[in-house]
């Protein structure tokens, strides 16, 4: 299914900008089900190509954004994840658009918690796949944080939980040394197989998320390790956790302490299924987004 998607930028008041991205209503769908796509990490922010004819079915109007530093907009170094928040009123009220479902994958699982949790008169439903926990022995009580952490992701995220200093030299090291095996980043067949289907078109959003260089991916990791700005359990709207058991990316440990987390939750765990290859359940979890997204 071909969907136009409409560029813009969306200037703050102090000028930064964040670029958004916009599907419109389906045609002949004068009420759509805005759902808000959470990009992961590296990715750019356009709305997923593979669920646009799902999407259809449910009269989904697809919106994104870049998070600051990635795509079009402007770095913002030290933001924290609950400043997603901020960032997609922003874009929200700029659009017109008043309440919204959430969909993030794997590190836009985080900030679409935070969308919820600190937007609850907004947020109609919450699906997070792949998502990572808050880091720390208070905020995340009883969760063996890198544990099934493949070792390139658990060296990434150490440097992190070191500081800003430690994980950008973590990141100009990656340049210039050996390529990293896929056992080592966690990445699976099960996997690889996802991209000769519709999700290649993650390739399309990961590519320009690289070329921006590191920055983005550090502000990413050191938000993730830092105080995350609300606590999980502040959600209040539908959520739906799903996670892989094979994950070495994020480990299937974090969806089920957040789904532990957030009141409610629902949790789908995939017998095999790695960080990629969860998203064949994208589907069935739109499915759920829209089904308890009501009014």
């Amino acid at each position: 299914m071909v969907v136009d998607v409409r560029e813009l930028d969306v200037a703050g008041p102090d000028g930064a900008v964040l670029r958004a991205y916009d599907t419109g209503a389906p045609d002949g769908v004068a009420e759509p089900l805005v759902v808000v796509w959470f990009h992961g990490t590296p990715n750019i922010g356009p709305p997923p190509a593979p669920l646009f004819d799902a999407g259809r079915r449910h009269g989904v109007r697809w919106v994104g954004y870049d998070r600051p530093g990635y795509g079009g907009s402007t770095p913002r170094p030290d933001r924290s994840v609950a400043s997603a928040a901020g960032d997609l009123e922003r874009v929200l009220d700029h659009l017109g658009i008043d309440t919204f479902a959430a969909m993030g994958h794997s590190g836009g699982g985080p900030h679409a918690l935070a969308a919820a949790a600190l937007l609850p008169d907004r947020v109609r439903s919450v699906v997070a796949m792949s998502p990572v926990a808050p880091y720390g022995p208070v905020t995340a009580e009883g969760l063996d944080w890198f544990a099934g952490l493949a070792p390139a992701g658990e060296a990434s995220l150490r440097a992190a939980v070191a500081g800003r200093e430690a994980k950008e030299a973590h990141e100009a090291g990656l340049v210039d040394g050996p390529e990293q095996s896929a056992e080592d980043i966690g990445f699976l067949p099960v996997d690889e197989v996802m991209f000769d289907g519709p999700w290649r078109w993650l390739v399309s959003v990961v590519r320009p998320a690289l070329a921006a260089g590191a920055g983005p991916v550090v502000d990413d990791d050191l938000a993730y390790v830092r105080d995350w700005g609300f606590d999980p359990a502040e959600v209040t709207a539908p959520t739906l956790v799903v996670h892989g058991d094979a994950d070495g990316m994020v480990p299937a440990s974090h969806g089920r302490w957040l789904a532990g987390r957030v009141p409610g939750a629902e949790l789908w765990v995939e017998e095999g299924g790695g960080h990629i290859s969860v998203l064949s359940r994208a589907e069935d979890a739109l499915d759920w987004l829209a089904e308890h997204a009501g009014g």
